[in-house]
């Protein structure tokens, strides 16, 4: 059974990249925004998140804050534009399993998601 993953990005054509990257080997659910992240999590079984952090109305670590709040158990990876450490160490602190830079490698965003499911 293959994988699915939850992709969140306001940015659209970050998600028709993400997905062009990820479709061949995982089953994909994507998302504009926090919110409909929430209300995916809730309609569909999810193995692992990759969260934006940058988002306008409720951003990743907020998501991500909600998530854990509602007993949400699914690995989260971080994507990241910005080059706001901060950002990166308060989703680490949160619990998220990993982070990626934007622009990523796709080999680099493959080799994250298989090293968080080979756990």
């Amino acid at each position: 059974m293959r994988r699915c993953i939850l992709v969140v990005d306001d940015d659209v054509m970050n998600l028709k990249r993400t997905k062009m990257i990820l479709e061949k080997h995982y089953d994909l659910v994507l998302a504009e925004s926090g919110e409909e992240a929430l209300d995916k999590l809730k309609e569909e079984c999810i193995d692992l998140i990759l969260l934006d952090i940058a988002m306008p109305g409720m951003n990743g670590i907020e998501t991500f804050q909600r998530m854990k709040e509602d007993k949400v158990e699914v690995p989260v990876i971080f994507l990241t534009a910005s080059g706001d450490e901060d950002d990166v160490l308060a989703a680490l602190s949160l619990g998220a399993v990993n982070y990626l830079k934007k622009p990523f490698l796709p080999k680099d965003l493959l080799e994250r998601i298989a090293k968080e499911f080979e756990k």
